[in-house]
């Protein structure tokens, strides 16, 4: 008599024999390229079932020589990002119908990227938005590229230069 083998354990949050939602991961800054990439991500989101995550990183201030100084921009750079993310999200779930998942940190960016990307194996795509003058493509992709950063997961670049409809056309 042989004994079956106990059922396989399974994610509870995942139905069974349903790939995993794919999640779009998208770097926060003020920068038009930025903008660029969100839309590039709401539209593969959108057409593939999936779902956008937004990251932003508190840079630490350079300024630290009076504590109280540095707390107070500390603060302030928190509302800034927490409203940005806010403002973001509406826009994303009017563009997908999912209200996307928000990643809020403080240190240098490319070190919190880089720790978010270890520590969440759920995000599928890192997309980026790529600066459309002459400076180069930003200092996040500039990083990626020059030091060869090994990543687990696929990166998008999205050009800074491509109109929305370009953008549709594409994704």
């Amino acid at each position: 008599m042989s004994e079956e083998p106990p059922p396989a354990a399974q994610d509870e949050s995942q139905p069974q024999g349903e790939p995993r939602e794919r999640i779009f991961l998208v770097v926060v800054d003020e920068t038009e390229e930025m903008k660029n990439a969100l839309h590039f991500a709401c539209r593969r989101a959108l057409h593939t079932g999936g779902r956008v995550a937004l990251f932003y990183a508190i840079e630490p201030p350079e300024f630290q020589h009076w504590l109280g100084v540095e707390r107070v921009m500390q603060e302030e750079a928190r509302e800034h990002a927490e409203q940005m993310l806010q403002d973001l999200a509406a826009k994303v779930q009017a563009a997908t119908g999912k209200m996307p998942i928000l990643y809020l940190r403080e240190g240098r960016r490319r070190d919190e990227l880089l720790a978010l990307i270890d520590e969440e194996p759920g995000i599928s795509l890192l997309v980026l938005g790529m600066a459309a003058g002459r400076e180069g493509p930003g200092p996040l992709v500039s990083y990626l590229v020059s030091q060869g950063v090994p990543l687990r997961l696929p990166v998008t670049l999205v050009p800074g230069a491509l109109s929305e409809a370009e953008i549709d056309a594409v994704s």
